[in-house]
């Protein structure tokens, strides 16, 4: 059933049947979606301009919108950036002509949920349609964070929160996801992030170190084998994309994949179909790629260690996970946090750190981020019988208890001990900042330098401390 702009109804009528908007000025595409859609249950609309669809959406409510790239008015990714800025709820996949992946990629990073390639096949449009209807509906990060079910990353640092929005933006999409960042700094939580808020959150989340696989297994590890296909395969084995089909699998350490390897796997991600070894059919697969390694990938490209129509296949929306130096006022929540798991998982009584081992733990520099983190806390607990840690029970790299010195000689460290703990932790923040300008001689590139820090965090560090003034 198709119902144009002349004939809306009431905006406000209930109704368990999904609302599926289409916006196209192809009279037989609309016919071929309109069928197919009426056949899955859904009452659908249309509209054959970008001005028509906004008209719509502003009168009801929709589950999906599938566009057209080109339009009499304007670009398909225009309606994207609308539906984005006034219709954050409502996925919305593009319909891009055969052969132009670029356009496919643009709308993928601009918020749409997916695209369907022309000719448009009526398997993939169900599928998208079902896993659309599938997705959870948006949560506010107060809402998310206190989910028993649900992972997440603790900070109320900028870089923090503006991860959390971006990890919550590319649930609500079906793109793949390159994770970039140092080791131990959280990249496979910020996957399983994802994965956990997309709609394919019911469906298996497959993890995968790629370092960690001998090369002669490779292929029947990823791709899986019948039983007799070789000596040894005693019973049959569906490999990592037929486990993760539905939902996602998560290459971690990708870099390290060998290049005939990374040939296989292009043409699995382009075909979406996998054959098992000694099998003579191809299956059909529906597997998300979120991919990651603390190695930059564009360099591995330059140097030919990995290849170049893979990058691209796999990094069409790049995820940055900062340090944990570049969050130093998260280090206290989740130090708190690690010790309250460590206690509870050896059921002893809960641990707190004093004062002047906070201010350690947050001068320390981190080169093996949280997980660094968490590897000294439960050094300290093994070692530690007190519920309440000093810096003496601290179990930290002894370069890591040399308290930084400024060029006059004097410790960073000063804030006043009897303060309440935000207040001394502010202080603390404060001095570091106040003692590495003047060693820079107020120059903030060098100063973020000193304290390990990107000149990004440090001009919102000093703006949070009100010290832009004083500079």
């Amino acid at each position: 059933m198709s119902i144009d702009i002349g004939s809306i109804v009431n905006p406000h009528r209930k109704t368990t049947v999904p609302n599926i908007l289409i916006v196209d000025d192809e009279p037989d595409i609309i016919e071929l979606l309109e069928l197919t859609l009426a056949r899955m249950g859904m009452e659908v609309f249309s509209a054959k301009c970008i001005s028509d669809a906004k008209l719509l959406l502003q009168s009801r409510q929709f589950q999906l919108c599938l566009t057209d790239m080109r339009l009499p008015d304007g670009e398909g990714l225009d309606l994207v950036k609308y539906i984005g800025q006034h219709c954050a709820d409502l996925p919305v996949a593009v319909i891009t002509a055969y052969g132009t992946a670029e356009n496919a990629v643009a709308a993928l990073k601009a918020g749409a949920f997916d695209y369907l390639p022309k000719p448009v096949s009526l398997k993939q449009l169900r599928d998208l349609v079902k896993s659309a209807l599938s997705l959870p509906p948006i949560q506010t990060e107060l809402a998310s964070q206190t989910q028993s079910n649900q992972r997440v990353l603790l900070g109320e640092s900028q870089p923090m929160r503006q991860l959390r929005a971006t990890i919550d933006k590319l649930s609500r999409s079906q793109a793949s996801v390159y994770i970039s960042g140092e080791s131990g700094s959280g990249k496979e939580l910020a996957a399983r992030m994802i994965h956990e808020r997309s709609a394919r959150h019911k469906q298996a989340f497959v993890a995968v170190n790629c370092g960690a696989i001998p090369e002669n297994l490779m292929e029947s590890e990823f791709f899986g084998y019948k039983k007799g296909a070789f000596t040894g395969a005693e019973k049959e084995h569906d490999g990592f994309f037929l486990t993760a089909n539905g939902g996602t699998l998560f290459l971690d350490e990708v870099a390290d994949l060998p290049l005939a390897m990374q040939v296989k796997l292009l043409r699995v991600i382009q075909e979406k179909q996998v054959r098992r070894i000694g099998d003579t059919q191809e299956k059909n697969i529906d597997v998300r790629i979120i991919s990651a390694t603390h190695k930059k990938l564009s360099d591995c490209v330059e140097t030919g260690q990995f290849r170049q129509d893979l990058y691209y296949r796999l990094n069409v929306i790049e995820l940055n996970i900062p340090a944990l130096r570049e969050m130093r006022e998260d280090i206290p929540l989740i130090a708190e946090a690690i010790l309250a798991k460590i206690c509870r998982e050896s059921a002893r009584p809960v641990c707190n750190l004093k004062k002047d081992a906070l201010a350690l733990l947050m001068n320390y520099g981190y080169p093996g981020n949280v997980r660094e983190l968490e590897n000294i806390l439960e050094r300290t607990l093994a070692l530690c019988p007190d519920t309440q840690i000093g810096k003496e029970e601290l179990q930290l790299p002894n370069k890591a208890r040399e308290i930084p010195q400024n060029a006059d000689n004097l410790p960073i460290i000063s804030a006043d001990p009897g303060l309440p703990l935000q207040d001394f932790l502010d202080q603390l923040e404060r001095d570091s900042i106040v003692k590495a300008l003047d060693q820079s001689r107020y120059n903030r590139t060098k100063a973020a330098k000193i304290l390990g820090i990107t000149v990004r965090s440090l001009r919102y560090r000093m703006e949070r401390l009100g010290l832009n003034e004083k500079s």
